[in-house]
């Protein structure tokens, strides 16, 4: 027994650090521009938006990445996606906030003393919906700040870090990435399509619904083995200090700091989502938001300025690491742009779909796509590369628009849950204190089951011709 722990032990060991795992794919995206030959397709403007011309690949002049391009993608990548850098910033200044006086703690400690602990299991199941309508609805990066409340509350019903972000991660990423509303993905795919925007909702709805359904039972089948066990939880050695409750649960209540507390907090998530779906704000909008509520949250605590900054300053220091990571995940994205090769990749797979039969495209066009989203993470940045060239051969081989839009959505979709490049996927393991490794250890098998029942709906959709051609 005490040799199969050690063999698992020294397992989890070999695996690496998040930071020094990206670094290592930097190293593989600079070593491909040496091996893949650099190419490129044309660009068009279309209503202010850049895209691929389908057809127009042609090979151009090699770009290999040096030493000094390898370490200069980190600050540019830092540049490029700093918004996002620093709403993990706002998110943590505010939960510092909430933090420190004592307020999200009694909260999900009277929500979980009210529920009882009879009830665990149900709260597992709701709150995995509960985040997944998020991302369904408010989106992937936009819900970042929500993550840290699954992790008290998952410590809160007896259960660990892992299941925590199994709720909140997990059930983000799949909303988000098999969202029928996605802005970022079907939005752009049926704006390219030159389809109805929403269009084909109903199959979506089902699917998303269908695999939060199997993301509540995956979590509560994890949670039941670590009651029965603690030795199988996968959090083993991970810091819990500052996320758990501090008393015994029938003693918790709100008090009327807490009340007025939480009722800015859900005024500030209001008027964001209000924002978010009427006024086109995004990021920078959202950070703002959160600064406002915590700086309204700490004076109604009573903080003056110095101590509502002190706050903010020790809440950012556990969420350094997030932002690096978020940083070092677009490094990647730069390298094999600067080295010219991202076109070639896209290239490459089209190439094989043309010679496929139908259902077995369907299925490789999203398995293209979960590969190509290693290097292009962002929705929108796929869709306007690869499904301009996607979409004609989809034409061609018999595969209706809708379902090559639903074979771009799963295979960006349901790779979210693992892609390592993912800047908001990384942030977020970063606030639950959750490694990469033992992330993939526990989601992997997940991720699989996602795929099948995914890959069933593409051959239900292809067998319907679903949709407008």
């Amino acid at each position: 027994m005490e040799e199969n722990k050690e063999k698992k032990k020294s397992w989890l060991e070999k695996i690496p650090h998040p930071l020094a795992l990206l670094f290592y794919i930097v190293i593989l995206a600079a070593a491909l521009t040496y091996i893949i030959p650099a190419g490129a397709y044309e660009r068009e403007e279309v209503d202010d938006t850049t895209r691929t011309v389908p057809g127009t690949f042609e090979l151009t002049e090699r770009n290999p990445a040096g030493i000094m391009d390898i370490f200069t993608a980190f600050p540019e990548g830092f540049q490029e996606i700093a918004e996002i850098v620093f709403i993990v910033f706002a998110a943590a200044m505010m939960f510092g906030v909430l933090d420190k006086t004592g307020m999200l703690e009694n909260t999900v400690g009277t929500f979980v003393k009210k529920l009882g602990l009879r009830r665990r299991y149900l709260i597992v199941i709701i709150m995995t919906f509960v985040y997944g309508l998020l991302g369904i609805f408010v989106g992937y990066e936009n819900n970042i700040a929500l993550v840290p409340i699954a992790i008290i509350l998952s410590l809160a019903i007896r259960g660990d870090v892992m299941l925590g972000a199994g709720i909140a991660i997990g059930g983000i990423s799949v909303g988000f990435g098999l969202s029928p509303f996605n802005p970022y993905t079907i939005g752009v795919g049926h704006t390219i399509a030159e389809m109805q925007i929403f269009s084909g909702w109903g199959l979506r709805t089902i699917l998303v619904i269908t695999v939060l359904s199997l993301l509540a039972a995956y979590n509560i089948r994890y949670f039941k083995k670590i009651l029965e066990d603690e030795e199988k939880s996968l959090s083993e050695g991970i810091s819990t200090e500052g996320m758990g409750l501090n008393q015994p649960l029938e003693s918790y209540r709100m008090r009327k700091r807490d009340i007025a507390m939480l009722i800015v907090f859900l005024v500030g998530v209001s008027i964001m989502l209000t924002g978010v779906f009427t006024a086109d704000w995004y990021i920078n909008e959202i950070s703002a938001i959160f600064l406002m509520i915590g700086i309204v949250n700490g004076l109604i605590a009573k903080m003056n300025g110095s101590q509502i900054a002190e706050t903010f300053s020790k809440a950012l220091e556990p969420s350094a690491l997030a932002a690096m990571l978020i940083g070092a995940a677009q490094a990647i994205q730069i390298v094999m742009t600067h080295g010219n090769i991202t076109d070639t990749i896209a290239y490459g797979f089209v190439t094989v779909l043309e010679v496929l039969p139908t259902m077995l495209a369907a299925i490789f066009m999203s398995i293209a796509q979960a590969v190509i989203n290693v290097f292009i993470p962002g929705g929108s940045g796929q869709a306007l590369v690869t499904l301009p060239i996607m979409i004609p051969v989809g034409d061609m081989i018999g595969i209706t628009r809708q379902t090559t839009i639903l074979a771009f959505q799963v295979g960006d979709g349901a790779a979210n849950i693992i892609t390592p490049t993912l800047g908001g996927l990384m942030a977020m393991l970063g606030l639950c204190r959750v490694p990469y490794g033992r992330w993939l250890r526990y989601i992997f098998p997940f991720t699989i089951l996602v795929f099948l029942v995914s890959w069933i709906f593409l051959v239900v959709s292809v067998l319907i011709e679903w949709g407008p051609i």
